[in-house]
């Protein structure tokens, strides 16, 4: 179960920085609230998720979700380059989160 709000943890990361750059610099009321309720969300998420999963796992895992999330959307959602060398990168840390994943007996 840790392993799901690790995961969801995760995904709210992604969700409050989409909706941060929405919020033009905090400036616009709706993107900014749902960014400050996502950010609250990933923490929570994550400290339910580290009574189990070790603290260096937990974290490299809930930001690789973040990057590699927040990576994707900024590609569809902003038309950010997806390079060969961004993609590459994008792959060297995924590689890193499946290893961090097995190498953890949880």
């Amino acid at each position: 179960m840790a392993w799901i709000y690790l995961f969801a943890a995760g995904l709210f990361e992604v969700v409050w920085a989409y909706f941060m750059k929405e919020s033009e610099g905090f400036s616009r009321l709706a993107p900014s609230a749902v960014t400050i309720t996502a950010m609250v969300a990933s923490v929570a998420l994550l400290s339910v998720a580290m009574r189990t999963i070790p603290l260096g796992t937990a974290y490299v895992v809930w930001t690789g979700i973040g990057a590699l999330g927040t990576f994707a959307v900024g590609i569809v959602a902003y038309g950010e380059t997806m390079s060969a060398a961004r993609m590459a990168a994008a792959a060297i840390i995924l590689s890193g989160l499946v290893m961090m994943k097995l190498s953890t007996s949880d």
